[in-house]
C-alpha cells in the first residue's frame, strides 16, 4: 500500500485531527493503512480508542479495513464513512466529536491509568487533562509548559 505511513518511524495523525467531520478517523486510517502494510510498529488498528469511533458510527472494523485495503484515499474513506453512518445527524456528530476531544478519565481506575501513562510518556505535561492531549503530548504535537 503506497500511501501507508511507516509508524515505526513517525506517528499517526492526531486523534483531534478531523477527516470527514469526525475526530479519530484520520488516525484510524493511518493505523489501518500501516497495519495492512506491516508498518504499524507499536500502533494497533481497532484498539479501544478506535472502537470508540466504530461503536459510534456502527461501522464494522473489518469491513472498514477491507475498504481501506482497496486503496481508497482519505476523501473516499470520509465519504464512505458518512454513508455508513447515515443514522447520525451533523449535530450528533459534532457533539460526539466535542465529547471525544474533551474526554477525561472518569473512574478512579481510569484516572490512575491516565496518570501512570502521563508520568511514563509525558512527564513534563502535568497540565494536560484529556486522553487526546496525552497522545498529542507523547507524540510531540504539543509543547510542555515551562
Amino acid at each position: 500500500m503506497n500511501n501507508a505511513p511507516d509508524l515505526t518511524r513517525t506517528f499517526p495523525r492526531s486523534p483531534a485531527e478531523e477527516l470527514g467531520g469526525y475526530v479519530l478517523l484520520a488516525r484510524i486510517v493511518d493505523k489501518c493503512r500501516a497495519a495492512i502494510a506491516g508498518t504499524n510498529g507499536e500502533y494497533n488498528f481497532n484498539c479501544p480508542l478506535d472502537r470508540q469511533f466504530f461503536d459510534f458510527t456502527g461501522i464494522d472494523a473489518e469491513e472498514f479495513r477491507r475498504f481501506v485495503a482497496s486503496g481508497a484515499g482519505d476523501e473516499e474513506i470520509a465519504r464512505w464513512v458518512r454513508e455508513q453512518d447515515s443514522s447520525h445527524s451533523d449535530t450528533e456528530i459534532l457533539t460526539w466529536c466535542y465529547e471525544q476531544r474533551t474526554r477525561e478519565p472518569g473512574t478512579a481506575q481510569e484516572k490512575a491509568l491516565y496518570e501512570r501513562l502521563r508520568r511514563m510518556f509525558a512527564p513534563a505535561f502535568g497540565h494536560i487533562r484529556t486522553w487526546f492531549e496525552l497522545l498529542d503530548a507523547e507524540e510531540g504535537r504539543i509543547p510542555p509548559v515551562r
